[in-house]
């Protein structure tokens, strides 16, 4: 009977050792680099289980031993993440561990798309057509059907897309990016609104976004965008048609080649701020917080008029004779 439990002991013991063996080989399977010498792009396809991406690693010999990976579902189940689908970066010398965290991270490869100041939407929706592995929901889709997708039905989208850089991810659809905008500039709209100067010539937020594309659309120099917004609403104040030629342009769509010539000034659109008074229907571009800002805090003073310098800036008049002298100086000996 000793004999049997001096037996019995030593198997215990044996077994307790190679299972403990056992246990630290698998472990150092899982510890063990993975089989990338540079840094790998690897997706996750959508609706992918974990065994089936565990074979597909496999597969790419990014793993080697499989079974240790299979085998963590039996021994370690409340280890595995539940896995996201898109695209992750596989770095040189990360363990399977670390493998397996990442694909069950937050940490997905992502891509700059930028929307810059002054932007129409239409060039907007250019850009996320040509983004790459954007997904497009909108193609084929006119404007109206697009803003109904976003819970604006019956609004014109001018002006409603804040313009900044946005990341995404594949996976991502170019709607998610619209909504991203939207409520930016809807937010953004609504703290410049409540910062506004007591004594504008504009009484809704609305008529800022307006306002302010008008800005951006004429000058890109910070120093200047409030004296703009202070031209503007003294012509306002004194009757005085806006004429602004970035709203000529603006209503002539697609037909804009470049140029503008006498008849694109008489034209009238509702939009040509040289024919129309007061300011277009709606906003002509996609404004920045700076164009924002100075829509609602115009620059007192006296100037009525400004002309380009040629150089991204502009000359600044109080009257009409000095405006035309202007103009002859950085316009007409120009050309």
């Amino acid at each position: 009977m000793l004999r049997l439990v001096k037996i019995l002991t030593v198997l215990v013991v044996v077994a307790g050792v190679a299972a403990f063996a056992g246990y630290r080989y698998w472990e150092s399977r899982l510890q063990a680099p993975i089989a990338v010498e540079e840094e790998t792009l690897y997706e996750v396809p959508r609706g992918a289980g974990y065994n089936r991406v565990v074979a597909d690693l496999a597969k790419r010999e990014i793993i080697r031993d499989d079974w240790a990976f299979r085998l963590l579902t039996r021994i370690e189940p409340e280890s595995i993440p539940r896995l996201r689908a898109g695209e992750y970066m596989l770095e040189p010398g990360m363990s399977g561990r670390d493998l397996i965290a990442l694909l069950g991270s937050d940490r997905v490869v992502t891509y700059p798309l930028t929307i810059p100041e002054g932007w129409t939407f239409r060039q907007m929706r250019a850009a996320l057509d040509a983004a790459p592995k954007l997904e497009s929901r909108t193609a084929g889709l006119d404007d109206d059907e697009v803003m109904a997708l976003l819970g604006r039905e019956g609004e014109h989208p001018e002006g409603w897309f804040f313009p900044d850089t946005y990341r995404y991810h594949k996976g991502m659809s170019d709607l998610e990016i619209l909504q991203q905008a939207l409520s930016r500039m809807e937010r953004i709209l609504e703290e410049v609104w409540e910062g506004r100067s007591d004594d504008l010539t504009i009484d809704t937020p609305y008529e800022a976004l307006i306002m302010a594309s008008l800005i951006e659309r004429e000058t890109g120099a910070p120093e200047e965008r409030r004296e703009i917004a202070g031209v503007f609403k003294r012509r306002m104040e004194q009757g005085m048609r806006l004429q602004t030629d970035p709203t000529v342009i603006y209503g002539m769509g697609e037909r804009y080649d470049g140029r503008i010539t006498r008849a694109d000034l008489r034209e009238a659109t509702p939009y040509n701020t040289y024919v129309i008074d007061g300011m277009p229907p709606t906003p002509i571009a996609m404004p920045g917080r700076a164009s924002l800002e100075a829509a609602v805090d115009p620059l007192p003073g006296e100037t009525l008029y400004f002309v380009s310098r040629g150089d991204g800036t502009h000359h600044f008049s109080r009257t009409l004779r000095e405006h035309n002298n202007a103009v002859n100086r950085y316009i007409r000996n120009r050309q």
